[in-house]
């Protein structure tokens, strides 16, 4: 009894799976009654491939939306949904979030505090700042892409090779010589004569690694008035012969006060963002 059971529920999933997948696909149904069932020849049409009725009398054709340049409803959705699970890698990949949140991090270890700000805020941080920094970014696919996209004036392809565009100028205007090079070398590939003949799938690594470059620069040159404070506290302690006394129970509220008072955070947002113009 419960060997038939579990063989119910079995086909019961396998026909829901079934029924899932034929619902992805843009399809239509003619039933065809009498003989004519029995004389339904299947035909290669522009609208679609027609199949022999089933002992049901059901023709089903699928269709490929008509125009070849546009994707189906389906396939749409489909595309979407995949688009909304890599935005995160994207994001890191292809923006500036990764140097920004790389010098955040570092501010905080510079000045000594562990857990503040949390890691929350400092992501949450990056992120809208990532949004300003790329905002002309995004305005000029949202003009040049999706606008006509969503007019009916140009492809689905068409309006993907605009949008990239504008992402590769900004990501070819971060990431350095030596780092493309070295990817045209590891790719066996000749080095371009023109910025426009660099291949993505060349300029998104060239890129990321330019990005971790620059915010390990820009985090020394943060860190170093830090740690000028804790040699200096550290010596005086030890001239002091106060060897016992830990020096970062010093340093700490010292660091902290010359981050307020020299207004600090603006400083690092300002000089992120002057360092992606």
């Amino acid at each position: 009894m419960r060997r038939h059971t579990h063989q119910s529920v079995l086909a019961k999933a396998v026909a829901g799976v079934a029924l899932l997948a034929f619902s992805f696909l843009p399809m239509t149904a003619t039933v065809v009654h009498g003989q004519d069932a029995a004389t339904v020849i299947p035909t290669l049409t522009g609208a679609g491939t027609a199949t022999p009725a089933g002992p049901m009398g059901v023709q089903i054709r699928f269709d490929d939306g008509g125009n070849p340049e546009t994707l189906s409803t389906s396939i749409r959705i489909l595309l979407l949904m995949t688009v909304l699970s890599l935005a995160p890698s994207a994001m890191v990949m292809v923006t500036g979030f990764t140097r920004i949140m790389i010098v955040l991090s570092i501010v905080r270890r510079a000045i000594g505090l562990q857990t503040a700000p949390p890691n929350q805020i400092i992501a949450g941080l990056a992120m809208f700042m990532t949004f300003f920094i790329m905002r002309p970014v995004w305005q000029e696919i949202y003009t040049n892409a999706w606008e006509p996209l969503q007019a009916g004036t140009i492809g689905d392809v068409e309006a993907w090779d605009k949008a990239a565009v504008p992402l590769r100028k900004f990501m070819l205007r971060q990431c350095g010589e030596s780092e493309l090079r070295l990817f045209h070398e590891l790719a066996n590939e000749p080095i371009p004569e023109s910025p426009d003949q660099v291949k993505m799938g060349v300029l998104t690594p060239a890129f990321m690694i330019s990005e971790l470059k620059t915010a390990f620069q820009m985090g020394f040159l943060v860190w170093l008035p830090f740690l000028v404070i804790d040699l200096v506290i550290a010596s005086s302690l030890m001239a002091l012969g106060m060897m016992m006394l830990p020096p970062m129970m010093i340093s700490l509220p010292i660091k902290v006060l010359f981050f307020v008072l020299a207004d600090g955070w603006t400083l690092v947002i300002h000089g992120l963002v002057q360092s992606f113009l």
